[in-house]
């Protein structure tokens, strides 16, 4: 049985939209910034709210990569393997946060501080290896500069 309160901000995410099934994205989009994350319960309340298929709302939100279906962290570490970041040595960065962190690419650790992701390129090719941590871009990173700046986040 869902959780009230997660229940409720669904609801309350999805009250200002119309009935009209073409405000599915911006509800999901608004829903995870509420909760944090789109919950089981999601699919059955946004397909009810737009008359629409339950999977029809599910296959939105799998389509998209901004939409997660797991909880994340209080921090996003996003760290960049385009070309350029990966010859400056993003692919040692990637490997000293995922075993600092005891996670990998796509996970979040267990006490919910940190998501690690990887982006294909950030186009900051002149400020290559970029780790952007929540919206803060930080360029030519180290993996001790990287690891730093997750103990200063701890």
């Amino acid at each position: 049985m869902p959780s009230p309160s997660v229940g409720d901000a669904i609801d309350d995410a999805l009250s200002p939209f119309a009935r009209d099934a073409s405000y599915v994205i911006p509800a999901l989009q608004a829903i995870q910034a509420k909760v944090g994350y789109l919950p089981p319960e999601t699919f059955p309340k946004v397909g009810a709210h737009f008359r629409i298929a339950e999977a029809a709302v599910f296959g939105v939100a799998t389509f998209y990569a901004q939409f997660s279906l797991s909880p994340r962290g209080r921090h996003t570490i996003k760290v960049c393997r385009g070309t350029a970041c990966h010859v400056r040595g993003s692919g040692e960065i990637m490997d000293e946060l995922e075993k600092k962190l005891g996670i990998t690419t796509g996970e979040t650790t267990p006490d919910l501080k940190f998501t690690l992701e990887r982006v294909a390129c950030f186009g900051s090719c002149a400020l290559a290896p970029v780790v952007v941590v929540d919206d803060d871009v930080y360029g030519r990173m180290t993996p001790e500069k990287t690891l730093a700046l997750i103990e200063e986040l701890s």
